[in-house]
């Protein structure tokens, strides 16, 4: 199976001259790349009287691997061929590098390219990609590939600590700029192989992953980008996904990149067929949801999360079932989703940090076995379901809160059907007053605390029954709902 690894545009803020001034000075080794033995220059022509310059080098690696694998193989190093590409006049390096060491068993093929910034002449941009194919070694393919891993997050992290090392060592010399190169007059310049790519392709930097996404391993920048790049060869989508949404869809698929690629192209479809996009300008809440659903916006916990407050004990379902039907009532969780998205990425800005996470405080002071309804549980479990299915990783928290007796029966009920990763994020509280205060404090600021419970915050009145007669639902409304084993089913199929 053939590994495919690809990194994000990473900035310098320097000329490109002086970056490749630095770069010089890793040859023939570096103290940041211990790995790296010698490097021996094989090859170096230079041509239209110094504009272009090819140099090839054969470079000696220790084996970076347990004693005994290292005896199994019978080396203590490899070798690897660099062939670099230097245009002065474009302002381009390419690098290509292959193994020499057991080729006819594996294929390591990395390129990487160092160019000018397409919209500030003063940086330089930096990408990489490798691909890994192991064919036959002596049936230790698994461990080759976990190496490979390895080596290409290394080389990643390393690889603009080494030219800022360099950079720095220039400046204390005294060197902090290098004239940019003119092409003589007299010379004819060939045509670039290799242009710099525009804007739209280095979008991606890692200043951009920093600022919106948070920290990410080498590993899952590349698994980002390589999602990214699937969703352009679907014809059918209307627009693109933000980085931050298909970061979700794979967390929620643990990385894998093929489950992660179909569970969020068949989401995309569902938006389109369904009209998501429309919810937040059209949606109005019916009267019957301004007048008596429990649930509203409130502030920001202490992570910068947008909190939502819903007070699940005072909720009237077989009213609001009644009232609103299903579709209704999944209309309206979707907006309350659609909603944190928006709210999430407010805050994100607000705060300038990456943020992807809104919190969820759910009351649950009056559940009783009312609450248990078998029609209402069966309307929850399929709004789980489609909500977990299209905004996967979107909640950050859940704190429970006044847990009475009752609820451990519909906590045995309901999170079964609830992904396992998603059930570490609840924290629970029962009705202790003091634990339930010093927990809630962690998250919340007591400015915030809401007043019924204890905090100075005063929001969400009690709601009242919708109607009385409202506790009788027609069978015909039941029988439309999805059944309990139609749910699990969709929620076994999504894992």
């Amino acid at each position: 199976m053939v590994q495919k690894f690809q990194s994000p545009v990473r900035v310098y803020k320097y000329p490109f001259e002086l970056v490749m001034k630095a770069y010089e000075r890793r040859f023939p080794t570096c103290p940041q790349m211990p790995i790296v033995l010698d490097c021996e220059v094989i090859k170096d022509e230079s041509f239209e009287k110094g504009a272009r310059r090819n140099t090839s080098r054969r470079c000696k690696l220790a084996v970076d691997a347990p004693y005994i694998f290292k005896k199994l193989i019978g080396v203590d190093y490899v070798y690897f061929l660099q062939h670099n590409y230097l245009d002065m006049g474009n302002r381009t390096l390419s690098i290509e590098a292959v193994n020499e060491s057991f080729s006819s068993r594996i294929e390591i093929f990395e390129r990487c390219r160092y160019y000018s910034h397409p919209d500030n002449s003063e940086w330089t941009c930096f990408d990489q990609s490798a691909t890994l194919d192991i064919k036959n070694f002596f049936g230790f393919e698994h461990s080759m590939e976990k190496m490979g891993m390895k080596q290409y997050t290394q080389t990643t992290l390393k690889g603009k600590e080494i030219i800022e090392f360099f950079i720095s060592q220039l400046r204390e010399e005294g060197t902090t700029y290098v004239e940019r190169w003119t092409t003589p007059a007299d010379v004819l310049r060939s045509p670039s192989l290799d242009s710099a790519p525009d804007h739209h392709n280095i979008l991606l930097d890692g200043d951009f992953i920093a600022r919106n996404l948070g920290k990410l391993s080498p590993m899952q920048e590349s698994k980002l980008l390589e999602l990214r790049k699937m969703l352009d060869g679907v014809d059918d989508l209307e627009r693109l996904p933000s980085y931050q949404t298909i970061m979700r869809f794979l967390a929620a698929r643990d990385w894998h990149v093929n489950q992660a690629f179909t569970m969020l192209r068949d989401s995309l479809r569902w938006r389109r067929e369904h009209h998501i996009d429309a919810l937040l300008p059209e949606y109005s809440k019916p009267a019957v949801v301004v007048e008596h659903f429990p649930g509203g916006w409130h502030h920001h916990d202490k992570d910068g999360r947008p909190v939502y407050i819903l007070r699940l004990g005072h909720m009237d379902v077989k009213g609001l079932l009644k009232s609103l039907g299903m579709e209704g009532l999944l209309r309206l969780a979707l907006h309350v989703c659609e909603e944190g998205v928006q709210k999430i990425n407010e805050s994100a800005e607000r705060l300038e940090k990456p943020l992807l996470h809104w919190s969820l405080l759910v009351d649950l002071d009056g559940l009783s076995m009312r609450h248990l309804w078998r029609p209402g549980i069966r309307a929850l479990l399929y709004i789980i379901e489609t909500v977990e299915r299209n905004y996967p990783e979107t909640m950050g928290r859940v704190l429970v809160v006044r847990a009475p007796r009752v609820f451990p029966i519909a906590w045995t009920i309901v999170s079964a059907f609830i992904d396992e990763h998603t059930r570490s994020k609840f924290v629970f509280y029962g009705p202790d007053s003091t634990q339930m205060k010093d927990g809630l404090a962690q998250y919340l600021d007591e400015e915030i605390m809401p007043d019924f419970l204890g905090g100075p915050c005063k929001i969400l009145p009690s709601r009242t029954l919708i109607c009385r007669t409202s506790s009788r639902v027609s069978t015909t409304f039941e029988r439309n709902l999805p059944s309990f084993a139609a749910t699990k089913r969709a929620c076994r199929a999504r894992t």
